[in-house]
């Protein structure tokens, strides 16, 4: 039922049984009655499968029954459900229903619309860059509230929040965390070849060779089609490269245009990535040639590695949602992921990105709706609401025991390692019209037969000059 504000709900418990579907979730109220722990996130989690959120820290923003909340995101089905699933614990809590916009064309769609003052309420923001613009070219994001800030200072380290803060004000908390860092393949597949895990990029090109002069099955299966996305994909290869051969300092000063994008060692980055991906040797197994990678879904890419046409593909945690229902992600099971070497076993750089929380309204119902989602308790619940795994959040309230399986809690442990070498995802971080413009379109360019210095020159001509 719903809550009312006579007698709204001081807990609620989100659970899943064992091997249940998300549409199998259950949403049990617990006591009507304060438990006297006062009203801090974070609630227990005895158990996989259950996670109790404390419902008191909404009352500070009055009465929100029969309000709603509209949210606009990239996040499609089938992940949709997952995702609407953690957002019920806070309608029970507060009564406010999450109106739920999902849409492969959302960072394309979003601009124009609030251009046209027609913004939703929330926006999950893929890219830092896209915030950064809506907030200094169309001065539409609102500065989160004090009760998010309060949730981001415990929950997140300081790295995080800055990602979300533009020109010294903070302005979206993070959502959820990917690392991107992974190379996904068959563990029984390898081990039947005499195939071992590569430990560095040499150990990694040495390895495609072999595959490729068995002459039966190339060894990469590449796809970076994705609607008006198209080429997003493959800024991922490139950034993980640029933070193999030229280093964290120097992707630093990439992303940030103290070095032009056409720097030499970024022209080295590019032309070391395409020892793989214009390798015709080596790419497309089972779809093509090179030219095929571009016109090849992202999210389909690598099945190949399930029927024996594909030995390896690059992407990242969350790709264990796309295998198709039954596949076992396991170190024995159908896919496992390695991490993508470096040119040492001595470093360990990390791609890393995620989204963020940005608001183009303050109604209360808004504000508490981005501190639910800025909340230890969130993350939670979203752990248990994801049955079947691929999710990840770097908040550090998550108890890795809610996440669904040892996979994710791997991701969980690399994001957390103190040892990690962590650099956020760059073209998220660029300026929108490079980051998710021409970079996107330069990838396609490349692939489809535009050399490493064309693409280059041609990007870097369009960084905006303030």
């Amino acid at each position: 039922m719903t809550p009312t504000s006579s007698a709204r709900r001081r807990r609620t418990m989100l659970k899943a049984g064992a091997g249940a579907s998300v549409a199998a979730l259950l949403l049990a109220a617990c006591a009507d009655t304060d438990s006297g722990d006062g009203g801090g996130g974070g609630g227990q989690a005895a158990e996989r499968g259950s996670y109790e959120i404390d419902c008191s820290k909404y009352d500070e923003f009055g009465d929100l029954d029969g309000t709603t909340v509209h949210v606009y995101t990239t996040i499609v089905e089938p992940e949709g459900t997952a995702h609407q699933a953690s957002y019920e614990p806070f309608t029970e809590c507060t009564g406010v229903q999450i109106e739920y916009e999902a849409s492969r064309e959302q960072e394309a769609q979003l601009p124009v619309r609030v251009r046209a003052g027609n913004p939703p309420d929330i926006a999950i923001v893929n890219q830092p860059g896209l915030l950064e613009t809506l907030v200094r070219q169309d001065d539409a994001v609102l500065p989160a509230p004090a009760q998010v800030e309060a949730e981001v200072d415990e929950n997140f380290s300081a790295e995080w929040k800055e990602y979300g803060t533009v020109d010294g004000t903070f302005y979206a908390a993070p959502y959820d965390a990917n690392v991107k860092s992974f190379v996904w393949y068959s563990p029984s597949a390898f081990s039947d070849a005499g195939y071992e895990v590569p430990e560095t990029w040499d150990e990694l090109i040495s390895l495609s060779e072999q595959i490729a002069s068995a002459g039966d099955v190339k060894p990469w299966c590449v796809g970076v089609e994705s609607g008006a996305a198209t080429g997003w994909p493959g800024t991922d290869w490139i950034e993980d490269v640029v933070l193999r051969t030229a280093g964290p300092d120097v992707y630093d000063q990439w992303y940030q245009h103290e070095i032009p994008f056409n720097d030499p060692q970024i022209v080295e980055a590019w032309d070391t990535a395409g020892e793989i991906l214009k390798n015709e040797d080596f790419v497309n197994a089972g779809l093509g040639g090179v030219d095929s990678i571009a016109t090849t879904a992202w999210d389909g890419a690598g099945y190949g590695i399930l029927d024996n046409t594909c030995w390896m593909h690059r992407a990242a945690n969350f790709y264990q949602a796309q295998w198709p229902e039954g596949t076992e992600v396991a170190e024995d099971g159908d896919v496992w992921a390695f991490y993508l070497p470096a040119e040492t076993t001595d470093e360990r750089p990390t791609l890393v990105a995620g989204p963020f929380i940005a608001a183009f309204t303050d109604r209360p119902e808004v504000q508490a709706f981005q501190t639910y989602l800025a909340s230890a308790d969130w993350a939670n619940a979203k752990a248990v609401a994801t049955p079947e795994g691929g999710w990840v959040s770097a908040n550090q309230g998550l108890d890795p025991e809610n996440l669904a399986t040892d996979f994710d809690r791997l991701v969980y442990e690399t994001l957390t390692d103190e040892a990690t070498v962590a650099r956020y995802d760059a073209s998220d971080l660029m300026p929108s019209q490079v980051g998710s413009g021409t970079f996107f379109t330069g990838i396609v360019n490349w692939l489809t037969g535009q050399s490493t210095q064309q693409v280059l020159d041609q990007i870097e001509n369009t960084w905006p000059t303030s």
